[in-house]
């Protein structure tokens, strides 16, 4: 089944001509995997020692990218990178 990923820029919510993609993926876990390494680049990226975990999450919520996978026929994929940022920010900052 295939898999469409889209991606927002949270830096300017809910104004869908920010929106890119889709791109297609023809397995979840590899739509997931794309949506996971936007994520992670941002948060490496905007890292700087000694940054406390709610300051990097803070960062990626205003100004990230927000991937969202779309499955074309089937249920819903259950993916939020602001949930994964938050995680991910944890383990960036060592807590």
């Amino acid at each position: 089944m295939p898999y469409h990923m889209f991606v927002d820029d949270n830096f300017h919510y809910m104004d869908r001509s920010y929106r890119s993609g889709p791109v297609m993926f023809l397995r979840v876990d590899e739509a997931l995997a794309a949506a996971r390494q936007i994520v992670d680049r941002f948060l490496a990226e905007n890292h700087v020692p000694g940054m406390a975990a709610d300051t990097l999450y803070g960062q990626y919520t205003m100004f990230g990218e927000d991937p969202f996978i779309v499955a074309l026929d089937g249920p819903e994929v259950q993916f939020s990178a602001w949930s994964y940022a938050k995680e991910q920010s944890c383990a960036v900052c060592g807590g």
